[in-house]
């Protein structure tokens, strides 16, 4: 199985990034709930965003709500993460997690999830 994130890149604050993760064909990508966390040399892995395998439900960390967006396209096997109004602070390496579930909630906890990419980097900087 493979996982892989792609789309980051160098932004200047205030700007927007799409950043993109594959799925390989061993996931039916329907069941499974999808999170995006980021990380940074000096910090542990912070949960950024997850959605439900329904879609119906998302959840954001505080510090991206109204300026990250979580999707997913499952006929695609991709899920996305649109970043507008990017801050210096969401500077870090973005990877892509998932794990089989079908229950109407999802979290933002790192070892909720059995699947990762190996993530991409985003800098945010003038």
């Amino acid at each position: 199985w493979q996982i892989v994130e792609s789309g980051g890149g160098l932004v200047q604050p205030g700007g927007s990034l799409r950043l993109s993760c594959v799925f390989s064909s061993e996931f039916s990508l329907y069941s499974y709930a999808v999170a995006w966390f980021r990380q940074v040399p000096w910090k542990g892995r912070e949960g950024v965003s997850c959605i439900t395998s329904s879609g119906d439900v998302e959840n954001y960390a505080d510090s991206v709500k109204g300026r990250l967006w979580i999707s997913r396209d499952d006929a695609k096997n991709t899920a996305f993460l649109q970043m507008n109004s990017l801050k210096p602070e969401d500077t870090a390496d973005y990877f892509c997690a998932a794990v089989g579930s079908v229950l109407n909630r999802c979290l933002l906890s790192e070892t909720t999830y059995d699947y990762w990419g190996q993530g991409t980097a985003v800098t945010v900087s003038s």
